[in-house]
C-alpha cells in the first residue's frame, strides 16, 4: 500500500517534472528553484541516507530543529516517504535534523547536521563527535529511493500542534489550495505552517515560492515568480 507522501513524489518527479515545484529565496540574493525531478532527486538521496545510513525504518521518529527552508521541506518530504513520523514540537524522538548541532544533541540514536547555506559541500567548521554532516554525505546515495519496509496509513505521521497519521497527512494537515497555484509562503510563519501550505499546493499541482524573513517580498518579486496566491 503506498501512503499518500509516496504518491505525492510519484506525482511531482512524474507530472511536469521540468516545471519549477519549490523556489527559495534566502539571504544574499539567494535563489534556489528546483524542478519535480530535482526535488524527488533530493529527496530520494535524502531517504536513502535516512535508510541505508540511520537505519531509520516506517514507524520510526524523526524531529526536525530546522526552519522553514527549502532543505527542511526536503527533509519532510524524506522522512514521510520512509513511513516516519515527523517531530515539530520539539519533543523526543529517536532522530535529530538541525543546524545547530552543538545545541541539544544528546539522547538520540543519530544526529545529522544541515548547513543552510545553499552551496555548502559539507558542514563549515568541526562537528561534535559520532554528528553525521548532510552536506557531505548525501550526494552519495542513489537517486531513486525503494522502501525496504511498506509503511502503513494507520502510522503517526506529525507531532507539532495536533497529530496526524499517514493516511490523513494530505486530507487533513494539507492546507486547501486551487488548482495550480503558485503559492507566495513566508518562511517566518514557522515550518509546520509552511509545510502544509506547500503540501496543499502540490497536492493541486502547483507549486511553491519559498522567501526567507530577511528579504523583502516586492512587487517586482510577485510579478517575475508569477505568484498567484499567497
Amino acid at each position: 500500500m503506498s501512503i499518500p507522501a509516496m504518491k505525492l513524489m510519484t506525482a511531482l518527479r512524474s507530472g511536469h517534472a521540468t516545471y519549477p515545484r519549490l523556489t527559495w529565496y534566502g539571504p544574499d540574493s539567494e535563489r534556489v528553484e528546483l524542478s519535480g525531478r530535482v526535488l524527488d532527486n533530493w529527496v530520494a538521496k535524502t531517504s536513502n541516507l535516512l535508510q541505508d545510513e540511520l537505519d531509520a525504518e516506517p514507524g520510526m521518529s524523526l524531529r526536525v530543529d530546522l526552519p522553514a527552508h527549502w532543505k527542511s521541506f526536503v527533509w519532510a518530504l524524506a522522512g514521510w516517504q520512509l513511513g516516519m513520523e515527523l517531530v515539530l514540537d520539539g519533543g523526543d524522538a529517536e532522530l535529530l535534523v538541525t543546524d545547530t548541532p552543538e545545541v541539544g544533541s544528546g539522547g538520540f540514536n543519530a544526529v545529522v547536521a544541515v548547513p543552510l547555506a545553499a552551496l555548502a559541500m559539507r558542514w563549515p567548521g568541526e562537528l561534535p563527535a559520532g554528528v553525521v554532516d548532510y552536506a557531505a554525505e548525501v550526494r552519495s546515495h542513489g537517486d531513486v529511493f525503494m522502501a525496504h519496509n511498506e509503511p502503513e496509513e494507520a502510522m503517526p505521521a506529525l507531532r507539532g500542534s495536533a497529530a496526524h497519521h499517514h493516511g490523513g497527512l494530505l486530507d487533513g494537515f494539507a492546507q486547501a489550495q486551487e488548482p495550480g497555484v503558485r503559492l507566495l509562503v513566508r518562511a517566518g510563519v514557522g515550518l509546520e505552517t509552511a509545510l502544509a501550505a506547500a503540501l496543499g499546493a502540490w497536492m493541486q499541482d502547483g507549486s511553491v515560492v519559498l522567501v526567507h524573513p530577511d528579504v523583502d517580498v516586492t512587487q517586482h518579486l510577485l510579478d517575475n515568480e508569477r505568484v498567484s496566491a499567497s
